[in-house]
């Protein structure tokens, strides 16, 4: 196994089409048969049109410079094997298996790489499969809201995959938490130097601005920590706890995202790395570095999250003691006339006070009078 999808003979630069593996082609053939919507296509082949609908851009870049046209991914990918300093900058948007069918056979990509593409539910990682390399990175980006309530969306999280061969880079995104037509733009525009560099400077550009956006959507977190840890010990406000737990639970979102990628970059400034150029391992140790501080910031907010969680529950606590108090307090009062009244519904016949003319009045009296003296005390203690 060599990681790529064997290229066919006899044809230019070995980019004629050839059979799909069967992994790929057997559930297309079978939803076909069911749907019978293949309209004479050869079964598991994506047509043009299904192909297109996914790319957002395709770019072949000479010497640092886009070349001017609009390329098929085929016909630039040959164009970058047979011109001196140049690659390809493919970039896809949510493609299925089918889309990618046809990309993974002219660009040689592994089909277990292909899987994870698509599927889009990897933890950021860096593979290797022959001389492509898969970086898995996700993505974030702060959810604006008025009010923090328990039902707030914090975090948006989507994932970009990178493809990065010889003379090509493959983007593959998902969601909108990281628009890489910025990225694009800020490296054809003001740095097409570090375009020089090849496929890894657009790998850098990218994982830079993946992690840039952690640095926003962490400061953002920072001011709704505040909010939060204000409402709690302030004594006048009754916030609920279930707004806690789901900041609780949009951080924990935030940390899948930033903590695992701390290893796929260690990978990739580590100076045994040879298929990253020293120029950009530079450029990688500067994300390493942002990293470094948005999983620092991370852990403290999730330590202080911490913090705020079990102030609640003591505050809770302590709200629930005092309830109880005073509930045994008023019970206690209440005590007082229950005793006295039940002794005098027994009916005796000697009992104190019963033939006097006055008896009811005092007794009454004396409730009232234990009664007041235990409000006192109760509310001199504190409990009411």
């Amino acid at each position: 196994m060599t990681g790529q999808v064997e290229r066919g003979r006899g044809t230019p630069n070995g980019l004629g089409r050839v059979p799909l593996p069967r992994a790929w082609t057997a559930p297309v053939r079978a939803m076909s048969r069911i749907l019978n919507t293949d309209g004479g296509q050869q079964p598991g082949v994506p047509t043009p049109d299904d192909e297109r609908s996914s790319v957002v851009d395709c770019a072949l870049y000479v010497d640092g410079v886009r070349q001017a046209g609009d390329w098929e991914y085929a016909e630039a990918l040959r164009a970058a094997r047979t011109t001196p300093h140049s690659f390809v900058w493919l970039g896809l948007h949510e493609p299925t298996l089918t889309q990618m069918a046809g990309i993974a056979q002219s660009y040689g990509l592994h089909e277990l790489a292909v899987e994870d593409a698509v599927k889009a539910q990897q933890r950021p990682k860096l593979e290797r499969f022959g001389e492509v390399n898969f970086l898995a990175l996700r993505t974030a980006r702060y959810c604006e809201h008025a009010e923090l309530t328990e039902h707030s969306e914090v975090v948006e999280t989507g994932q970009v995959m990178l493809f990065i061969g010889p003379q090509f880079v493959i983007s593959v995104r998902h969601g909108d938490a990281c628009q890489l037509a910025r990225v694009r733009a800020e490296l054809e525009s003001s740095k097409q130097d570090l375009l020089l560099h090849g496929p890894w400077a657009v790998a850098y550009a990218v994982t830079d601005r993946v992690v840039d956006l952690y640095l926003e959507v962490a400061d953002k977190i920072e001011d709704d920590l505040d909010v939060l840890e204000t409402e709690v010990f302030d004594r006048q406000s009754h916030g609920r706890i279930q707004r806690i737990y789901q900041m609780k639970r949009e951080l924990v979102e935030f940390k899948r995202a930033v903590v695992p990628l701390q290893r796929p970059l260690m990978t990739l400034t580590a100076q045994l790395n040879r298929d990253v150029p020293k120029e950009v391992r530079r450029y990688f140790r500067d994300v390493q570095d942002h990293l470094t501080r948005t999983v620092e910031q991370v852990n403290s907010y999730d330590d202080l999250l911490n913090s705020i969680l079990q102030a609640r529950l003591a505050q809770v606590t302590v709200d629930q003691n005092n309830d109880m108090r005073k509930i045994a307090a008023w019970a206690a009062i209440a005590a007082v006339w229950t005793a006295i009244a039940g002794i005098y519904g027994m009916n005796f016949e000697v009992m104190p006070e019963l033939k006097m003319r006055y008896g009811y009045p005092v007794v009454l009296a004396l409730m009232l009078t234990i009664s007041l003296a235990l409000y006192r005390w109760f509310r001199r203690n504190g409990w009411l």
